[in-house]
């Protein structure tokens, strides 16, 4: 949970840079933050929000991160990458209980809505929305249990709300897939995550780098 919390509030706190608005992005733009989730199938459990804390002895609880990475191609489209990392502990049964360790490196795509083009720029202010989707490599290890490594995906649609020019809370849901090897079936579930990303300007500094190669 530590590194995901630590991790947010550096982002919150470069939040002051950058001038990219909540409604014009361009090309050259980076895109830097992370989710609190896994955003991977986990069937061990189902915590909301990647988080999920027992407070019962021997409850379980469930923790996940997801930090992002993307480079904006033009005003609508963002290319991109994303890692999962995800921990739970199942309820005790019977005096026990299973660990299992969630990880992954994905590609991931995003396509901006612009307001106007579906009518709706009333609802534009600070909040944006896109369609998401990633593909990708992950693994499920289950201590002393079942594990699987394969092909994950998942895509759906999300909002981000910008608390200042260039810094968005974010939330997604999306549907979410593992195909593993033959030792387990097909997994997939719905997920809700939350996040927080930061937009920078990037277009000035790579023509700054451009033009002082020329």
């Amino acid at each position: 949970v530590w590194p995901g919390m630590v991790l947010v509030f550096t982002i919150l706190f470069l939040g002051g840079i950058g001038t990219v608005q909540a409604q014009d992005f361009q090309r050259g733009d980076l895109m830097l933050g992370t989710d609190l989730g896994s955003g991977l199938v986990n069937s061990a459990s189902n915590g909301l929000f990647g988080l999920n804390i027992g407070l019962n002895e021997g409850a379980g609880f469930n923790v996940g991160i997801s930090p992002k990475v993307g480079y904006f191609l033009n005003e609508n489209f963002m290319l991109g990458a994303a890692i999962n990392l995800g921990f739970s502990e199942s309820p005790e049964s019977g005096g026990e209980s299973v660990n299992t360790f969630v990880y992954g490196l994905q590609g991931l795509t995003r396509f901006y809505i612009n307001p106007a083009d579906v009518e709706a720029e009333e609802l534009a202010g600070r909040s944006r929305f896109f369609l998401e989707n990633n593909a990708g490599v992950a693994g499920i290890n289950v201590k002393d249990g079942q594990s699987t490594f394969g092909f994950a995906f998942g895509f759906g649609p999300g909002m981000g709300y910008f608390i200042t020019d260039n810094v968005a809370l974010e939330a997604t849901v999306k549907y979410n897939g593992l195909l593993g090897d033959d030792t387990i079936d097909y997994q997939n579930s719905i997920g809700i995550n939350l996040g927080v990303q930061i937009f920078l300007d990037g277009a000035n500094s790579v023509e700054g780098v451009i033009e002082g190669q020329e």
